[in-house]
């Protein structure tokens, strides 16, 4: 069985409708075609950030983005700090 993909529209315009609360979660669940749960989850997504909810699939938000930005960058400064170290040693045996 194939599992259902949905666009980021989908989800916030279904999000928003939940919000609206005028039909149960239960009714427009089925007028979508959806499960229940799962529209909790997009309207609990949307409440959290609306304007980052729902980036896509391989997409991160704007702060989780940063984070692995920062520690690419850390992880080359320790690398370059580590070969630092080692031409240290290396110059401080040749100068004994």
């Amino acid at each position: 069985m194939e599992r259902k993909t949905y666009t980021r529209e989908f989800k916030r315009e279904a999000a928003q409708l939940a919000e609206e609360g005028e039909r149960s979660m239960n009714e427009l669940a089925h007028e979508l075609g959806v499960h229940p749960n799962t529209l909790y989850k997009w309207r609990q997504a949307y409440r959290a950030d609306s304007e980052n909810a729902f980036p896509g699939q391989g997409n991160l938000k704007p702060a989780e983005e940063e984070v692995r930005r920062l520690r690419r960058e850390l992880a080359r400064v320790k690398e370059e700090r580590d070969i630092l170290k080692k031409a240290v040693a290396f110059f401080a045996r040749e100068n004994k």
